[in-house]
C-alpha cells in the first residue's frame, strides 16, 4: 500500500496571469502558498482474477470496473491510462476540503494521483516534474481550461512567488520568511466558506476569452505580485498586505461579470465593515472560499458579521505532495 498527502493552496496575488494564453505573451506570476489542508490518496494491489472487476476507485462514489473504458471518473481513468496501469489496482481518496471551492483541489488530485502511482510503481518523480506532468495532463489530455499555479503549489508546496515564462519554463522563488513572520501572517488570515460551489474551468474559460480585453488589468495584477512580495520580505505591516489584497480583488472582479455575485459581494462588504483590512475570493470565481486579512482583535466581529459561515483554520507554507506511508 502507498499513501500520499497533497496540499491545497491559497493564491494571494496574480491569479489570472497564470494562464498560458496570457503569460506566454506578457509574462505572469502569482504569490501563493500551500496550506495544511490536504487530499489523501491510497493505492493497493489486489488479485483481480479473484474478483469480477480489475480496478476499484473509491471517492464520493465507488467504481468497480473491468476495463479502463468502463471507468466514469475521467481524470482518474486517463491518468491510469497515462501511467500504463490497467488492472489489479484499488485507489481511495479522502479530502479535508470540498472540491469546486477555489483551493486548487482538481490539480491537487492530479498531482497526488501521479505521485501515488509513481511510488506504487517504484518510481520517484521530482516535484517540479510532477507539476509539469499535471499541467500537460489537465490541459492537453483532459482539455481543461486551467492555469498553471495550482499544479506547482500542489507538487512543490511552500510559500512562493511563482513566475510563469512558458508552459515548460516556470520558476519558483521561495519567500525567505522566518517562522515568526509566517505565524504572524497566519494570525491575520481568516478563511471562510461562502456556501457556494462552482466549476473553476467554466469561469476560467470566460476569463481566457476576455484576455485581450483585460491586458491592462492583468498587468496591474501582475505588478501587485511584486508589491506584495516586497511587503512581506520588507517587514511591512499586515494591514498594508490586506489593503493591497483588497485592491487586487477589486481589479479581478472587473475581469468578467460572473467572478463575483450578490452573495459574495454582501459577505465581502460585511467583513470589511466589521474591521477586515481586505480580502478576496479564492479561485476563478463564482463561489468557494473567501480569504480576509483581519486584525486579530477584530476577528470575532468579522466572523459575527458573516452570519455563521464556516471558518477553516489554516497554517501556510505546507509541504508539497509526499508519500506518508509505504508497505
Amino acid at each position: 500500500m502507498i499513501v500520499t498527502r497533497t496540499p491545497f493552496r491559497i493564491s494571494f496575488f496574480g491569479g489570472g496571469t497564470d494562464y498560458p494564453e496570457y503569460f506566454e505573451r506578457h509574462g505572469g506570476a502569482v504569490l501563493a502558498t500551500a496550506i495544511d489542508k490536504s487530499l489523501f490518496l491510497s493505492v493497493t494491489r489486489f488479485y483481480s482474477e479473484l474478483f469480477d472487476y480489475s480496478i476499484r476507485f473509491a471517492y464520493s462514489k465507488v467504481e468497480c470496473a473491468k476495463t479502463l473504458d468502463d471507468i466514469e471518473h475521467v481524470p482518474f481513468r486517463e491518468i491510469l491510462r497515462h501511467q500504463g496501469i490497467t488492472r489489479d489496482t484499488e485507489v481511495s481518496i479522502a479530502a479535508e476540503l470540498p472540491s469546486f471551492s477555489g483551493t486548487g483541489s482538481s490539480s491537487s488530485f492530479v498531482v497526488g494521483l501521479l505521485n501515488t502511482l509513481a511510488a506504487y510503481q517504484g518510481k520517484f518523480v521530482r516535484p517540479m516534474d510532477l507539476a509539469y506532468q499535471a499541467i500537460d495532463i489537465e490541459r492537453n489530455i483532459l482539455h481543461e481550461r486551467v492555469g498553471c499555479q495550482d499544479q506547482v503549489l500542489a507538487a512543490m508546496g511552500g510559500f512562493s512567488l511563482v513566475e510563469f515564462r512558458r508552459v515548460d519554463d516556470i520558476v519558483v522563488h521561495r519567500l525567505s520568511l522566518v517562522a515568526e513572520d509566517i505565524r504572524d501572517l497566519e494570525r491575520h488570515l481568516l478563511l471562510v466558506f461562502t456556501g457556494l460551489r462552482r466549476r473553476a474551468s467554466e469561469h476560467a474559460a470566460k476569463q481566457i476569452a476576455r484576455i485581450d480585453l483585460n491586458v491592462d488589468r492583468l498587468g496591474r495584477m501582475r505588478a501587485m505580485v511584486d508589491d506584495a512580495y516586497e511587503s512581506l520580505v520588507g517587514a511591512r505591516s499586515p494591514e498594508q498586505f490586506g489593503q493591497l489584497l483588497g485592491k487586487s480583488w477589486q481589479i479581478k472582479r472587473e475581469l468578467e461579470g460572473t467572478i463575483s455575485n450578490d452573495v459574495i459581494d454582501r459577505m465581502y462588504q460585511s467583513a470589511i465593515d466589521a474591521g477586515a483590512w481586505g480580502g478576496k475570493l479564492l479561485g476563478a470565481g463564482g463561489g468557494g472560499f473567501l480569504l480576509f486579512v483581519v486584525p486579530p482583535e477584530k476577528r470575532s466581529f468579522v466572523l459575527t458579521s458573516l452570519n455563521g459561515q464556516q471558518e477553516i483554520p489554516i497554517r501556510i507554507d505546507a509541504a508539497g505532495s509526499q508519500v506518508i506511508f509505504a508497505s
